[in-house]
């Protein structure tokens, strides 16, 4: 069966918005992600700044967890930002696409029309011979 070019450039369309919404649930997981380490990282300071004895004896270890939490959050933000131009990219590939695709079936529709004007054409003139 033969595929006309505006029903490929659907497929490669809806293949690409795949990916967009692959880059959409990566960036949501990451923002989830930084929400977690925001989370924990106000919970550190809070036992930091807790006047309970034993929070106390532990403050040199919730600041070095403190830190390690600054450093995860720092690198999941650079990751976001990543997702965020890779969904950025994707959605303009695809919405590039989709107006490809839209203008070549433009086209095949216009091209069909005109075949059938000149069917029409040609059997008028086959009648008019045959009269």
């Amino acid at each position: 069966m033969a595929q006309n070019r505006s029903d490929k450039l659907k497929r490669l369309v809806t293949v690409q918005r795949h990916l967009e919404k692959m880059a959409e649930i990566d960036l949501a997981a990451t923002a989830r992600q930084r929400r977690e380490v925001a989370e924990t990282m106000d919970v550190v300071v809070e036992a930091i700044n807790s006047l309970d004895p034993v929070h106390r004896s532990f403050s040199r270890h919730y600041s070095g967890q403190y830190g390690k939490l600054q450093q995860q959050e720092q690198m999941l933000a650079n990751v976001q930002e990543m997702h965020e131009m890779r969904l950025v990219r994707e959605r303009a590939k695809g919405d590039r696409m989709e107006d490809r695709m839209k203008e070549v079936r433009s086209a095949e529709d216009r091209e069909a029309a005109d075949d059938s004007i000149y069917d029409l054409i040609d059997q008028h003139i086959a009648y008019k011979r045959g009269e």
